[in-house]
């Protein structure tokens, strides 16, 4: 039981390790590269939670 406890800390750590990488990579955009992209920096962040938590 311990053990399905720390192992599904570690999932979720690593999960929002990488969610957070992401974030970063999208906060580093600078808004010429947004306009080139024609994307917006909301709507990116907006997906990217939902594309790692569903909601």
């Amino acid at each position: 039981m311990i053990a399905a406890l720390l192992n599904h800390a570690r999932s979720r750590l690593a999960k929002r390790l990488e969610y957070n990488r992401v974030i970063d990579e999208i906060q580093a955009l600078t808004n010429r590269d947004l306009a080139d992209m024609g994307a917006d920096r909301s709507d990116m962040l907006r997906r990217a939670h939902q594309d790692f938590y569903g909601r």
